[in-house]
């Protein structure tokens, strides 16, 4: 039933927190884009990768004490750096078999890491110290924002920035789209395939050791089952906007977004049907426009 209570404070209210969570889901949706865009692979470590970022951030800040620019800055780095031996260790080696064995091993890789964390850090979710600089409510007339559903979309914004530039104004990102159109031409071309691969997978998990800070101090805890959640929700934002395409992705994961909390927002009594909501988008997307909205046909998704 339609919620007569909502005013444009809170109809505004509402919106922001809508593009907070969906700037989140553009910031990891791009790592699946990318690597299906060049592999043709679902990476379903995508997800985990972001809860090993979150993991680094609480020992940089919560154990070593370190100052949060650095422990948040380690954490991104690192967790590119495990997309790369990801890559190098579980998928380059199937690279020519068939498609099935790369999925295979990106399911076994994503069950490892969770159970490496569950070893680990143990199965009990633990407090995510939020640095003070993200803490705090902004009031705008009778609008109260905390002050991380403002600084979400810019911190995505900067970094989906430097990655568009990346790919479209450099000679890697050139290679990173030559490649997604034929990978085996460009090799002939002289171009080193694994280089601009690892470089993909490291971007790729850049962001999403990124999104993983980002989502575990607007959710303030952390998990070795926190990834999946998110992933799977980023997978969707993927495809809705056209799994494979850049803008795709961004246009995706800020429509889920904007429908996870506005559906419920304007009728509660829905609330409890968020995630079947995303899901029941998904199923509806495949069956009515199987690329997404920006996607190409089957086979020619590009960069």
């Amino acid at each position: 039933m339609y919620n007569p209570a909502v005013d444009l404070g809170t109809f505004l209210q509402q919106l922001i927190n809508a593009l907070s969570l969906g700037s989140l889901y553009a910031l990891i949706a791009i790592g699946y884009t990318m690597v299906y865009g060049i592999l043709r692979l679902i990476n379903f470590a995508h997800g985990d990768l972001l809860m090993v970022g979150a993991y680094v951030g609480v020992m940089g800040v919560g154990m070593f004490t370190w100052p949060w620019p650095l422990a948040f800055g380690l954490a991104v780095v690192l967790t590119g750096l495990l997309g790369v031996l990801l890559e190098r260790g579980a998928y380059r080696p199937l690279r020519q078999a068939p498609r099935i064995s790369l999925l295979i091993s990106a399911i076994a890789a994503s069950f490892l890491l969770e159970n490496l964390a569950l070893v680990i850090f143990g199965g009990r979710p633990n407090p995510f110290p939020v640095p003070h600089f993200f803490q705090g409510v902004i009031a705008w007339g009778e609008l109260f924002i905390p002050r991380l559903s403002l600084l979400i979309p810019g911190v995505t914004a900067l970094f989906l920035g430097l990655l568009f530039w990346v790919v479209y104004r450099t000679r890697a990102g050139r290679a990173m789209r030559a490649i997604a159109f034929d990978m085996e031409t460009v090799s002939l071309m002289g171009v080193n395939i694994n280089r601009i691969i690892a470089l993909t997978f490291l971007l790729g998990s850049l962001l999403a050791g990124a999104g993983g800070l980002l989502w575990a101090m607007k959710y303030p805890q952390v998990n070795p089952f926190m990834g999946i959640l998110p992933g799977l929700k980023a997978f969707i934002a993927a495809v809705l906007g056209g799994i494979g395409n850049l803008t795709g992705a961004v246009l995706g994961g800020l429509l889920l977004g904007l429908l996870e909390i506005m559906i419920p927002a304007l009728f509660p009594d829905w609330a409890g049907y968020r995630d079947a909501l995303a899901f029941g988008l998904l199923i509806i997307l495949l069956l009515v426009r199987p690329t997404g909205l920006l996607g190409e046909a089957l086979g020619e998704e590009k960069l």
